[in-house]
């Protein structure tokens, strides 16, 4: 199968011949001939299964080039609204198409000037929703509309966003509706807003052949030293370290540089420009290691991933499917590794009953007991004891708490003693 069997017109099989890609994906070759047909269409498939394609490549097949906006694709990252420009950018080399990319903590004005020109945009919902209330945008002559990671939307609490821009568009256009699931607020949309809609779905999660799944039981303090310990023993080329909270990423990217292994890290309340340019450097493999919390788990486009480490889990078991669809990408092999604590258990054991995975336990390791430093500006969110060895506690209350008989009703943070080392649960919830 390739792209001219499913009608893709020249310039645009050229423009992807040139960046490497000359097959359809699964999602791309059930969803192509159905959005070219005129259908809405519900796509249902994993980050990197190529979703971008699926509903770029058909499309900027109908787009013209007008200076006036025909389709808006709306995503709820503003690294993923760059991400997707980029790409649309890629496919559409050869059709001098202009597209805007919309989002905040940048100028307003540029967007503007960008927006009156532009015959695709690409945007997040609420600085799309402020163009909107400011008569800056004219989607009169919009003709398809797109929402990607719509389940990553109705997470984030963007869903009444997303209707209310809805709102603002013409009835008879096309709309394209991509994701890893769908929720009941994602088939209040297809109720509401679309026509008749085909769903499609392929590579719903990860191809068990391709990916090796371990898990190892370890005591929370200890979680520093055997993270350490494996990221010396495994040969590795590209690793992502998951935390379920921006302060557990932030210490544990810093005690990994006092051991020596270096590694950036990305989260929520970094710059945009400094998030882009740690997606960067981790692309272009000047850095080997990268810690990271869920917002790394969906959409970024990072490549030449072999590991991945969960350090804990997340309260929602589906952040499993979605921090381990990072390895095992375009047909190579890849390995995710988690390790598990007791306060990891209750979502362990929901991963194992909602998803077909297959996760093998390994027997312990031996390893060498590392400090864990945690003067890293965290003092005022965290709550210490006396080890002088391991890292970030699991969940819940500290030993120093279960020994002196506290309750969930007593302050976490007063009446224990602070040191230098050592580190139990840290919270941003």
């Amino acid at each position: 199968m390739s792209f001219e069997n499913v009608n893709v017109k020249p310039e645009i099989v050229s423009a992807l011949k040139k960046i490497g890609i000359e097959t359809p994906t699964p999602i791309q070759e059930k969803s192509i001939p159905l959005i070219h047909s005129g259908k809405d269409v519900v796509g249902i498939s994993n980050t990197g299964s190529g979703k971008t394609a699926a509903f770029g490549v058909p499309m900027l097949q109908h787009i013209q080039k007008k200076g006036k906006i025909q389709a808006l694709v709306m995503a709820p990252t503003r690294e993923l609204v760059v991400q997707i420009a980029k790409e649309l950018e890629k496919f559409s080399k050869n059709l001098n198409l202009f597209i805007a990319t919309v989002y905040g903590g940048v100028g307003f004005d540029p967007q503007v000037k960008n927006l009156a020109k532009a015959d695709i945009v690409v945007s997040t919902p609420g600085r799309m929703l402020d163009h909107i209330e400011h008569n800056t945008i004219n989607l009169t002559q919009l003709t398809c509309f797109v929402l990607d990671e719509a389940d990553k939307m109705v997470e984030m609490g963007f869903i009444e966003d997303i209707t209310r821009i809805l709102d603002h568009t013409p009835k008879n256009k096309q709309m394209l509706l991509f994701g890893a699931t769908i929720s009941d607020e994602i088939n209040r949309i297809k109720a509401d807003y679309m026509t008749n809609p085909e769903t499609i779905e392929a590579d719903v999660y990860v191809k068990q052949e391709l990916l090796e799944q371990y898990y190892y039981n370890v005591k929370p303090h200890e979680k520093f030293s055997l993270l350490c310990h494996l990221l010396r023993k495994e040969e590795t080329h590209g690793v992502i370290i998951f935390c379920s909270t921006r302060a557990t990423v932030e210490l544990i990217s810093k005690n990994l540089k006092t051991q020596n292994i270096k590694n950036d890290m990305i989260h929520g309340k970094l710059t945009q420009n400094r998030r882009l340019k740690v997606i960067e450097a981790f692309n272009k493999e000047k850095v080997n290691v990268l810690v990271a919390s869920s917002v790394a788990a969906r959409g970024l486009h990072i490549d030449h991933v072999s590991h991945v480490f969960n350090y804990d889990l997340s309260r929602d078991p589906e952040e499993y499917i979605h921090r381990i669809g990072r390895t095992a990408r375009a047909g190579q092999r890849g390995k995710a590794i988690t390790l598990l604590s007791q306060k990891d258990y209750p979502s362990f054991d929901e991963i194992n009953s909602r998803f077909n995975v297959s996760i093998e336990k390994l027997p312990p390791e031996q390893f060498e007991r590392l400090r864990f430093d945690m003067k890293s500006g965290q003092q005022r969110r965290g709550h210490f004891n006396n080890r002088s060895f391991g890292g970030p506690r699991g969940h819940g209350r500290s030993h120093h708490s279960q020994r002196q008989g506290s309750s969930h009703g007593r302050s976490r943070f007063g009446g224990q003693k602070k040191s230098s080392f050592g580190f139990n649960d840290i919270h941003t919830r």
